[in-house]
């Protein structure tokens, strides 16, 4: 039985003070010492964030590290970071006002300066308060160029004032995820291909807030804010910037990169898993979807009809072995598509193994791009032309992962090898285990010719085949706390060798003949200076 992916345009609904007793001579020491003292003593949270609003209506626990905002009939309360991000993944844990909360609004959000409004870009949280014992309504937005309204609704399935809970918002070129307790509740995707703007371009700023949001936040504005009740506290902890702090547009970030963990295949679009929970989110939870809201839009905005990726993931995770698929890639003009085959751990430090198909105009030879990513870091790509039309029949596609090799093969020919060189401190892919993952998408940011070629949606859609699924030999990880088993040396065919001068003199014919790009050998992109591994890796 074969399968296949289609990438096409679809419908959607979719953040104590110590005191100094010694006596020092040197008024450069004692310089020194004051500021190591003062940087100490800096709570937590004012080392990222800044209290922007009613510092009176604010207050720090926990050896700040917990912030408590306040809300009272005189004042509500704010703040914000300190750096700016261009792309990247930000969470916060927090936990929203409790009891009778209507008419309250506690922000979570992301935005550009205001000093243009017409084009600002904008990512929200916005947790709008109710009546004691209802569910909270949590509505997301998105403004792109200074156009929003594109606001979604779902009530959170918790009671999110009992204890901390997390948001986030992983932001790429490709995509917007925002995500509860690391469980996806709304995506938004890159659609400038339908001439629709993508915060893409302008640095933001994380911003927060508890205020009276009792004209419109609940139930339309019929139900006030109790005054009584006041005051109203909402309380934030444990945030993660991992972003690129970005000063404008021209940050090295503003590109794709693939030395940014989420611009990594893997973030480039939902796995099957996470796509199952947001579906289900969408069936179970969401009451208002602006896509669906004829009376305000009689004309469905365009973005609504996203184009819609897919992908498939092994139900377990791997440790060493062998991989293949059968893939019968996408036929005739096929620019700007990206087929993968490939694997990933999850996490800022995560392990990858890529194998990139890029499509191409028709007549061209189709470009595979390998690439490994080793605690974190990646930009190891290699490119070769195939040598033979992969979109006629099914061919074969290999990853053969060992305690210290990792060798791509393409039926059978090893077409790149990546060596364990963690004896001159280049990290390799021992120990996290990894799903496999398959997908369909749209890469025309970058996929063909350096983005200069976009997708033809006229062609769509676009498939791609995948079959054999059950060409893998390898070790499975029951037990992610213990992988002892899987690393004993000798003990599985694939760590025998598997080298020999055949095998050599094969790989060596297709660099000879068929490898157009390999980072060992991009002087600009690396100053000049060879990474470390190249110099070991039989390139």
């Amino acid at each position: 039985m074969h399968h296949y992916l289609v990438l096409a345009p679809l419908m959607s609904s979719l953040l104590t003070y110590t005191w100094l007793y010694s006596l020092v001579s040197s008024y450069v020491l004692s310089s020194l010492v004051l500021f190591s003292v003062l940087e100490s003593t800096t709570p937590p949270f004012f080392k990222d964030f800044n209290i922007t609003w009613a510092p009176d209506h604010t207050q720090l626990l926990d050896n700040g590290e917990v912030l408590e905002l306040k809300l009272d009939n005189t004042s509500g309360s704010a703040f914000q970071s300190i750096n700016q991000f261009l792309f990247g993944n930000i969470t916060m844990q927090i936990k929203l006002v409790p009891n009778n909360s209507a008419g309250t609004v506690t922000t979570y959000y992301l935005s550009s300066p205001w000093t243009h409004p017409d084009t600002h870009d904008e990512l929200d949280f916005e947790f709008l308060g109710n009546l004691s014992g209802q569910p909270y309504i949590l509505q997301t937005n998105v403004f792109a160029n200074g156009t929003g309204g594109r606001e979604q609704r779902i009530f959170l399935w918790f009671d999110p004032t009992a204890d901390f809970h997390s948001y986030g918002i992983l932001w790429n070129h490709r995509q917007i995820v925002f995500s509860v307790d690391n469980l996806p509740i709304r995506l938004f995707t890159n659609n400038e291909y339908l001439g629709m703007a993508y915060p893409d371009h302008q640095p933001m700023t994380i911003f927060s807030s508890l205020w009276n949001g009792d004209q419109w936040a609940t139930q339309g504005g019929r139900i006030k804010i109790d005054w009584a009740a006041a005051p109203f506290v909402a309380s934030y902890t444990n945030y993660n910037l991992d972003a690129c702090v970005a000063e404008n547009a021209n940050a090295s970030c503003a590109t794709f990169n693939a030395n940014n963990w989420w611009d990594g295949a893997a973030y480039q679009m939902l796995s099957s898993d996470q796509l199952g929970k947001l579906r289900w989110v969408e069936q179970n939870y969401m009451v208002y979807d602006y896509c669906s809201d004829m009376k305000r839009y009689p004309v469905t905005p365009v973005e609504c009809a996203q184009n819609s990726a897919s992908g498939f993931s092994s139900k377990s995770e791997y440790l060493f072995g062998t991989f293949s698929m059968n893939i019968k890639l996408v036929p005739g003009d096929s620019c700007g598509t990206v087929a993968t085959f490939y694997m990933t751990s999850s996490g800022s430090t995560h392990d990858e193994i890529d194998l990139e198909f890029l499509g191409n105009v028709s007549g061209q030879p189709y470009l595979l791009q390998t690439n490994v990513f080793a605690h974190g870091v990646g930009g190891r790509e290699q490119r070769v032309n195939l040598w033979f039309d992969p979109t006629a029949d099914f061919h074969l596609y290999t990853i053969q992962w060992t305690q210290n090799l990792i060798t791509f093969l393409v039926d059978g020919i090893p077409i790149r090898v990546f060596k364990d060189n963690s004896d001159i401190g280049v990290p390799y892919l021992n120990s996290k285990p990894m799903y496999l993952y398959s997908s369909l998408w749209n890469g025309d940011s970058w996929a063909t010719q350096g983005g200069r070629i976009k997708l033809d949606w006229s062609n769509a859609p676009f498939i791609a085949y995948f079959s054999n699924f059950n060409s893998i030999d390898a070790c499975t990880v029951w037990n992610v706390n213990d992988t002892s088993y899987c690393s004993t040396p000798g003990t599985s065919w694939w760590e025998t060798d598997y080298w020999n001068a055949t095998q050599l003199g094969k790989m060596t014919w297709v660099a000879e003949n068929y490898l157009v790009y390999d980072y060992c050998t991009d002087t600009a992109r690396f100053n000049g200076v060879t990474p470390p591994e190249c110099w070991n890796n039989w390139h």
